[in-house]
């Protein structure tokens, strides 16, 4: 039976389409310009669809660029959650929290790593509570909690987050003039000093 344009699968149909349009255009405009000169209007332009689908899509620029970013950051965690150890399950929690420090530390040093650009276009409290913000933080607390930490794995999970936030690696690696090694080895110490100190 032939569907009528109104066919709620359709729409929905219809609705993926521009979604993945949408997104492969965002996607191709940052590579191509950098994150910070992508505008909504250049998107939907680009995409071939009209503005107005693409803010009820996503509802600002922030909601586009928070959505490819979770698209970027599938990859990363697919590596921490399925990929081989010791980022991935296989290892000691504590060789695992020291692996994904120090991972997040290096793709803030990677200028061809589309997350931490997309992610400093973004306001703090918009990416913390986004969906890769909200995973990061579940899988420190997890391991700390495996690693016999004992205390508040919640608050220790952002205490420890705070120190790979793109604003404090960007001051760090900036202004400080901290090396990559310098910070990945005080990751490691952290970690230890962490779960060994705190450990039953």
């Amino acid at each position: 039976m032939t569907q009528l344009p109104d066919d709620p699968a359709e729409e929905r149909a219809d609705a993926a389409r521009n979604r993945t349009r949408l997104l492969e255009a965002a996607a191709w405009l940052v590579t191509e310009r950098g994150a910070e000169h992508v505008t909504m209007h250049e998107v939907a332009q680009l995409a071939c669809v009209g503005k107005g689908t693409l803010f009820r899509r996503f509802g600002d620029r922030n909601g586009l660029l928070l959505a490819l970013l979770d698209d970027v950051e599938a990859e990363f965690h697919e590596a921490y959650t399925f990929g081989p150890p010791p980022l991935g399950p296989g290892a000691p929690a504590q060789d695992r929290l020291t692996a994904f420090g120090c991972a997040l530390i290096e793709r803030v040093a990677d200028p061809t790593d589309l997350g931490p650009a997309l992610g400093r276009q973004i306001p703090v409290e918009r990416r913390r509570t986004s969906h890769y913000g909200r995973a990061f933080h579940r899988h420190v607390s997890s391991l700390l909690k495996e690693a016999g930490v004992d205390g508040d794995h919640d608050m220790l999970a952002h205490a420890m987050l705070a120190f790979t936030d793109l604003e404090t690696m960007d001051y760090l690696r900036g202004d400080r003039q901290a090396a990559t090694a310098r910070l990945q080895s005080a990751w490691v110490d952290l970690v230890r000093r962490v779960t060994e100190a705190d450990a039953h």
